[in-house]
């Protein structure tokens, strides 16, 4: 992870780090080297490089915070609506069985909200919001299950071999006396 929390930076910490951006492009502006504006700065030659390629690119802005990337794209309303449609269920929007999997919220989620999610962040959202993943046990429609359990009782003690007692003529890896 890239962060100790696994979490991004706060608001406080992304303002400060925009304020060493922009620091860098007034240090750019008065022509000084990356080895120096680093050293100054106290950050990587790297990162500055990258700095002056936004700044060549797009000026002060090119440097500017982009905001929180965590940020949710859907409202608590459209949450809400959200949930209210998955409990309806897959079959009311067009699928065949009663599945739904990450890529069929992901592309209700579009249906509905004209947002794009990826899989993965579908789940983050789901599971942010307390759903949880689970997956469907595959059973035969046609499974009796009181047959299934009468058979455990009844039929398979009669059929399963019994197990051979360890003793004196059955194989084993040590030998009795060879130490």
């Amino acid at each position: 992870m890239r962060y100790a929390q696994g979490g991004g930076l706060t608001d406080a910490e992304r303002a400060a780090r925009e304020r060493i951006r922009l620091q860098a492009v007034e240090r750019f502006e008065g022509g000084e080297k990356n080895s120096q504006i680093a050293t100054a700065l106290r950050v990587s030659e790297r990162s500055v490089e990258r700095w002056r390629r936004q700044w060549r690119e797009g000026g002060q802005a090119g440097v500017r915070s982009k905001g929180s990337p965590g940020r949710p794209r859907l409202s608590g309303m459209q949450i809400a609506r959200l949930e209210r449609e998955l409990e309806r269920g897959p079959l009311v929007h067009g699928w065949q069985d009663q599945r739904w999997t990450l890529a069929r919220v992901k592309t209700l989620i579009g249906r509905l909200f004209h947002v794009t999610y990826t899989v993965e962040g579908t789940w983050r959202l789901l599971k942010r919001h307390g759903w949880s993943w689970q997956q469907p046990a595959r059973r035969a429609i046609e499974r009796d299950d009181e047959a299934v359990e009468l058979w455990k009782k009844e039929v398979w003690p009669r059929v399963k071999a019994p197990r051979r007692l360890a003793g004196p003529g059955s194989s084993s890896r040590t030998r009795p006396g060879s130490r």
